[in-house]
């Protein structure tokens, strides 16, 4: 029944601790005792227990810190705990804390093997549905889709989570890296702490050393008053840093000493400060690019990427198309108070075959501009024509679809073409206009970084 199984036993009574020590090795269990808490807690890394019986009277701290502390490391070994004094407070505590079951002192040797055999069944069972999820199209935390590039995505944040290694995202815009960034938050033993975001290319560089520091009242021109920086406020949890080649590299020095030392300094104030927190950084770039192109310093890139984790873009993901459409059809639907029940085949042809260069972001607005802008029962093959845009979709030699230009007729001649400079600057100023003068919210409904959009305004501003 525990053939092989190790049971860590935490119990400070000594005739008590060598009679369940010999009812378990009745059963073949391994099993090792300790006499408090603190023997206990150090017990646990090193023996690797299946199952802890845990007494909560113990003389140097209670079952309940230790319950506690098994939790904040994340910890998912199944704890059976053990007490004389048997009131339901006591039982709901403990189950708060994340124990499996609760026994009454005294019990006989049968309750306990039974109690003990039930928690690692449900354990091993636990674990065999969390592998399953990730090959059945269950999806992850947010993420919806089981292509075997995401079950690789999955089982990365799932194995880096427990750490307090920094990860280091990188993938085309529009393929869910914040998404990511939020898993391993979510995931880790710091779900409880905050999660602070800043996108790197939103933000104009004269502020952003504020923005990640803070300042104090009177430190520049406008610091009318004191300003707590995201590298305070994540303090307990986990920093996301996204787009972080588009930082100034002066900048980029300061964030390599807070990475190596945890601590900073407000912009005005001298003295420093200490945070624990965990980074998780992102680019849509190729990292060794930004390198070589003096965007990215070597030493911070290497630093933060400890743990790589590489989203897909949605082309190589296809058959994730389909879930992913039908999860953000149910959800516009109900925003918007629309009848549709799902898609045409026609229409779930011209989804799957096209190439979605802006990744599910695009995959996104597209549904969403079809469920805005109509009515029925069923998206239809013109409502996502539509909704992709004025081309056709054109199929390649693989037998994909792209996006091109439809002729319609005949030849346009030169003086009926415009420049593509000027029609680039159209789409992001009509974006932009529509968008209420939101930057980042027209380059997310664009497809494309807003730093891209910064750069393109400040040209326009500099001809």
């Amino acid at each position: 029944m525990l053939a092989h199984r190790r049971i860590l036993l935490i119990e400070d009574n000594d005739q008590l601790a060598t009679l369940y020590q010999e009812q378990l090795a009745a059963n073949a269990a391994i099993v090792k005792c300790c006499g408090n808490g603190t023997d206990g807690m150090a017990a646990v890394k090193a023996f690797r227990p299946s199952a802890i019986l845990l007494d909560i009277q113990l003389p140097d701290i209670d079952g309940f810190s230790v319950l506690k502390s098994l939790q904040l490391a994340n910890n998912k070994v199944p704890v059976v705990v053990m007490t004389a004094h048997s009131t339901v407070n006591h039982a709901v505590e403990a189950m708060k804390l994340g124990a499996y079951d609760f026994l009454a002192k005294p019990f006989d040797g049968q309750r306990l093997i039974v109690t003990l055999r039930n928690a690692i069944d449900h354990y091993d069972l636990t674990e065999i549905v969390k592998t399953v999820a990730f090959s059945d199209g269950a999806g992850f935390h947010e993420f919806v889709g089981s292509a075997p590039a995401m079950q690789s995505v999955y089982r990365t944040i799932s194995a880096a989570a427990g750490s307090k290694a920094s990860v280091f995202i990188t993938g085309e815009s529009g393929t869910g890296k914040e998404l990511c960034a939020r898993a391993v938050h979510q995931e880790s033993p710091r779900r409880s702490g905050p999660f602070i975001a800043l996108n790197c290319g939103a933000i104009p560089r004269d502020l952003m050393e504020s923005e990640i520091f803070g300042h104090r009242k009177g430190a520049f021109t406008g610091a009318i008053s004191n300003r707590i920086g995201a590298a305070e406020l994540a303090d307990g949890g986990t920093l996301f840093l996204d787009e972080i080649g588009e930082m100034d590299m002066d900048l980029q020095t300061k964030l390599l000493r807070f990475v190596q030392t945890g601590t900073f300094s407000r912009i005005g104030d001298y003295q420093e400060q200490k945070v624990d927190v965990r980074f998780v950084c992102a680019t849509n770039r190729e990292p060794e690019e930004a390198i070589r192109g003096g965007i990215l310093r070597e030493d911070l890139f290497y630093r933060l990427n400890v743990i790589p984790i590489r989203m897909p873009p949605l082309r190589e993901r296809p058959g994730d198309i389909e879930a992913i459409a039908r999860h953000l059809l149910t959800r516009f639907v109900e925003e918007e108070g629309k009848q549709f029940r799902g898609f045409d085949s026609l229409a779930l042809t011209k989804l799957r075959r096209y190439s979605w260069p802006g990744n599910v972001r695009e995959l996104e607005n597209v549904i969403r501009n079809a469920v805005v802008l109509n009515d029925g029962d069923m998206v239809t093959e013109e409502m996502v024509v539509a909704a992709i845009g004025e081309r056709s979709l054109a199929t390649n030699r693989n037998g994909r679809e792209t996006s091109r230009p439809s002729p319609k007729g005949e030849e346009r001649k030169a003086d009926q073409i415009r420049l593509l400079a000027d029609v680039e600057r159209d789409a992001i100023e009509r974006a932009i206009a529509l968008c209420n003068e939101n930057v980042p919210q027209a380059a997310a409904a664009l497809g494309v970084a807003p730093s891209t959009l910064y750069r393109k305004l400040q040209s326009w501003k500099d001809v």
